[in-house]
């Protein structure tokens, strides 16, 4: 527990550091674009825009919780709040200076090489600063105690894991010395979970409710319903195990999306989409385009569309087989397509309809195949993942978990990623995962 304890400090330092960092990174990149590119007027250039961008800058930063230590400890997410913030505060200082009518006073030049040297600075700095923390804290920065009453400790507990008669407390509310020893050997902790009996749980909720600490109460009954958040209605408390489809202001900027994204990619895909399909009905007879029936949104099926990369005489509607390597069943044309994932390009038909969005869970077809076991055979959950429309490219798919599902482990894994796209949707995730799907189009699992 002291070891915990002296955490504390350590974190305080290193908290204190990444505030002190930030600063001399803007400061220090403003007085070298100002000094480098201006002469007289550098100094008063260099006091005002420091007067308006330091400040700005740190509210940005403290409002994205930067410098937390679990923001400091994780690698992209501590990159990403400071760049964020400096690009934010400088967009304020242009909007300010605009309408002010006084950009004439500033000079461009000075404003683009600070934004670009603090830019580097920034990241530099707090790659340094994350490497400096992992070293003083390890890889538990933040000492959570774990308080055992009248139960077994788990085989997983923490390091800090104690009984509650090894810490002299126990759940009497009515004796201010047992508050104070709580209070007394919870000093430093970033939490406190409390592991008890049933019946003991209402005593020790009042006990931690006195703490100046996030404090928790374990309730092993609900892991099974795996509940996503607390509701209180009527006097009386529920679990949250759904979220449902998206609020409407959220399903309304992805609908939104979709149709620009969509509309822009069937513009400008046009002709290649009219050169796929004339291929397609030159190389082996039969349509162009291939339907099949799979699930949707609230497990609702729909017809996806597909260019045709199999011959008709030989196409599975069922998905029942999965297709392999050289499958005899695939046309030498719609080998290509497949690998370079041009075969999807007609979902964006099934986009405009609204059955399909750009992004999302993929659909699968009632009848795929983990393995040898249907795929809601290997794990329930996996129906859990139709509360948001399918979607062209996912984020299982941008983690490289794409193609076919040999192996139950393969779905698993993509299983997982869709729970957490629809669990934690956001525009600024779709536009992400968009991006990112360049870089995967062309995976060595896609036949």
């Amino acid at each position: 527990m002291a070891r915990a304890r002296s955490k504390l400090g350590r974190r305080t330092r290193i908290v204190l550091a990444s505030v002190g960092l930030d600063v001399a990174c803007i400061v220090g990149a403003i007085a070298i674009s100002s000094y480098a590119i201006l002469d007289r007027t550098a100094f008063s250039t260099f006091i005002r825009v420091s007067q308006f961008v330091v400040p700005l800058f740190l509210l940005l930063t403290l409002n994205a919780n930067a410098h937390q230590i679990a923001t400091i400890v994780d690698r992209s997410k501590s990159v990403r709040s400071v760049l964020r913030s400096i690009g934010l505060a400088t967009a304020c200082f242009m909007l300010s200076a605009f309408f002010w009518k006084s950009g004439h006073t500033y000079s461009r030049l000075v404003l683009g090489m600070s934004v670009s040297i603090a830019a580097v600075a920034l990241t530099c700095g707090r790659l340094v600063l994350r490497g400096w923390a992992v070293r003083l804290l390890g890889d538990r920065p933040l000492a959570s105690l774990c308080i055992y009453d009248g139960i077994p400790q788990s085989a997983r507990a923490s390091d800090c894991a104690f009984d509650a008669r090894e810490l002299g407390i126990c759940p009497d509310r009515s004796d201010p010395r047992n508050i104070a020893r709580l209070g007394q050997v919870t000093r430093g902790m970033a939490r406190v979970i409390i592991h008890c009996r049933p019946e003991d749980r209402t005593a020790w909720a009042f006990m931690i409710k006195a703490l100046d600490i996030p404090s928790e109460i374990a309730v092993p009954e609900l892991t099974e319903l795996a509940p996503l958040a607390i509701e209180h209605r009527a006097g009386q408390v529920s679990v949250v195990v759904a979220r449902g489809a998206l609020a409407w202001n959220q399903a309304l900027m992805k609908r939104a999306f979709d149709l620009v994204v969509a509309g822009v990619a069937l513009t400008l895909l046009a002709p290649l989409m009219i050169v796929i399909a004339t291929i397609i009905r030159l190389e082996s007879p039969g349509p162009a385009l291939f339907r099949q029936d799979r699930i949707g949104l609230g497990n609702r099926k729909f017809r996806i569309l597909k260019f045709r990369s199999m011959r008709s005489e030989m196409q599975d509607d069922k998905a029942s087989k999965l297709t392999e390597r050289n499958d005899p069943r695939v046309t030498r044309f719609g080998n290509f397509i497949r690998r370079t994932s041009l075969d999807e390009l007609p979902q964006l038909f099934n986009v405009l309809k609204g059955e399909m969005s750009i992004v999302g869970p993929r659909p699968h077809a009632e009848m795929a195949l983990a393995g040898k076991a249907l795929y809601w055979e290997v794990d329930e959950t996996y129906w859990h993942r139709h509360v948001v429309k399918p979607g062209m490219t996912g984020l299982a798919q941008v983690r490289g978990h794409r193609g076919n599902t040999f192996h139950e482990d393969q779905l698993k894994m993509r299983l997982q990623a869709d729970l957490e796209y629809a669990a934690d949707w956001s525009l600024w995730r779709d536009i992400k995962i968009v991006l990112q799907t360049a870089g995967v189009l062309f995976g060595k699992h896609t036949f």
